[in-house]
């Protein structure tokens, strides 16, 4: 017996106890190697005036943050979103992978799972949203040229989120239908269901971050919809949900990064402000989807229940199990609705 033969014989019984398999580095792909562990964001130019805008000594963001700071403790006290989570490298590259959206980190984030996601999307995609929707690597997206077709998470999560969307409420026909989006991040969602569907005249973004308001407020801007996509501080957002009343707001890997006091504030508010259908889409759902969870493990179902949401329908992010199973960031979609609306 071979030296190495012998020790993997010894050692791999040993290792496996604790989970950790030997495998010959020739049987593995170049990502599977050296897998990201940290933030990073693709080689890409700035527009004109975005990197003396996208500063954390801009005035536009103290504003913010003096703002907020007089907001409810419970909702802008997070435990992940201090004023040094994002760094000033992110804050003009905000499309790559950082903390608003893990492109090369995570469960199947590479690209295999990239190409299975890309692949059933065509098998759903009855909007034909592949088509309408690109994308060109701005802010410093990641991104791969698959089956002709250039894609990242964030093209593809989108479109996931937005047939579904479609598939339950039917988005595409609804005539008069103000959206809400709640930690809308630098407003992915906003700008990929905005070019999709020139009939949502209205959408609007909040966060409870002040940073995140800032760059979504510069992102949209620089998509031109900010004729119909409205960055609301959080002071604000009670005043505007009276007077625009949103039919959906959409919650996407948001309150998983919430404590329970703050994701608690939110669902009351929604509810007093009569907001119909509720979608949620936790970091964490078990597997298979019997639970959502918090990042520190709390339940999120009974806070949304608790203010009158009943639970519409759970799917999986790729209803394909083999899909669930390998593709990008599986986790699982919830549509609550507001009793006796």
């Amino acid at each position: 017996m071979g030296f190495k033969t012998g020790m993997h014989r010894w050692i791999s019984p040993l290792l496996r106890r604790f989970g950790v398999e030997v495998v010959p580095s020739a049987r593995l792909y170049e990502w599977q190697k050296g897998p990201p562990t940290g933030s990073s964001h693709n080689a890409a130019e700035l527009p004109a005036g975005a990197e003396q805008y996208l500063r954390l000594d801009n005035p536009r963001l103290a504003e913010l943050r003096t703002r907020y700071a007089a907001s409810p403790a419970e909702v802008t006290a997070s435990p992940l979103w201090k004023d040094d989570y994002v760094t000033p490298e992110q804050i003009r590259f905000f499309r790559g992978d950082n903390p608003y959206v893990w492109q090369l980190r995570g469960e199947n984030n590479n690209v295999l799972g990239y190409a299975l996601a890309r692949y059933y999307l065509l098998t759903i995609d009855e909007l034909g949203l592949l088509d309408k929707l690109d994308e060109d690597d701005a802010f410093g997206s990641f991104s791969f040229v698959i089956g002709g077709k250039r894609v990242s998470r964030d093209l593809l999560d989108s479109i996931n989120e937005i047939s579904f969307l479609e598939r339950h409420l039917g988005l595409s026909t609804l005539d008069d239908c103000p959206i809400l989006d709640i930690g809308a991040g630098y407003g992915r969602l906003a700008h990929r269901l905005l070019t999709a569907f020139p009939n949502v005249r209205e959408y609007y973004c909040t966060d409870a971050v002040p940073i995140s308001t800032f760059i979504s407020e510069y992102y949209l801007r620089y998509r031109g919809l900010q004729d119909r996509a409205h960055v609301v501080p959080l002071d604000e957002i009670e005043t505007t949900l009276q007077e625009r009343r949103p039919r959906i707001a959409v919650n996407i890997h948001s309150f998983s990064e919430c404590s329970v006091a703050a994701i608690d504030w939110w669902v009351a508010l929604l509810a007093r402000s009569g907001v119909r259908h509720l979608l949620v889409v936790p970091n964490s759902a078990g597997q298979n989807g019997e639970v959502m969870l918090t990042n520190d493990g709390h339940e999120i179902s009974p806070i949304v229940a608790r203010h009158g949401y009943g639970l519409v329908v759970a799917e999986p992010k790729y209803l394909d199990p083999v899909v669930q199973t390998y593709a990008l960031n599986p986790t699982f979609y919830y549509l609550f609705e507001l009793a006796n609306r």
